[in-house]
């Protein structure tokens, strides 16, 4: 489909569709903006930075065109280091290892209908910090994972079906 080396930008040709990932992104006609026939999202072009800006998504996504492809631009500057993968790492670890160490310093009566307690808030603990963390890596890096995993449970449905 798109066999030439470098493309130029402009707001006449059809691009593929950084969001879905499997659209085709086309001029609307009357508008300045671009949309995709399978994700219906609608974005906007900034020719002179070749950037394409999704607008009606709550913080916008933003890609830059390589002539090949689209790049997804993080916010601002952001650049995730050492010390934020650390952070990360404690946020996920430590809240449940302090319910798990005290539930085996401090353990229920043994026999009890609650001696389950400690160790299933631990698990419970665990996935909802790890969620946080990636929700927050996902939007650092924009990328649309709610939108990718719709789009593709939609084409197994079509093929199915």
């Amino acid at each position: 489909m798109f066999k030439e080396s470098r493309r130029q930008f402009n707001d006449h040709q059809t691009y593929p569709c950084p969001a879905c990932r499997c659209g085709t992104l086309t001029p609307i006609t009357l508008t300045e903006a671009l949309g995709c026939e399978i994700c219906r999202h609608i974005f906007t072009l900034d020719l002179e930075q070749h950037l394409l800006k999704m607008v009606d998504r709550d913080p916008s996504i933003t890609w830059r065109w390589t002539g090949q492809q689209w790049r997804g631009q993080h916010l601002g500057q952001l650049e995730i280091n050492w010390i934020y993968w650390f952070l990360g790492f404690v946020l996920v670890l430590m809240p449940p290892g302090l319910i798990a160490v005290s539930g085996l310093l401090f353990p229920p009566v043994s026999g009890s209908a609650w001696a389950w307690f400690p160790f299933i808030w631990a698990s419970i603990t665990l996935v909802a910090h790890l969620t946080l963390v990636i929700w927050m890596i996902t939007e650092a890096y924009q990328f649309p994972l709610l939108l990718y995993l719709r789009t593709k449970w939609q084409q197994l449905w079509r093929v199915s079906h």
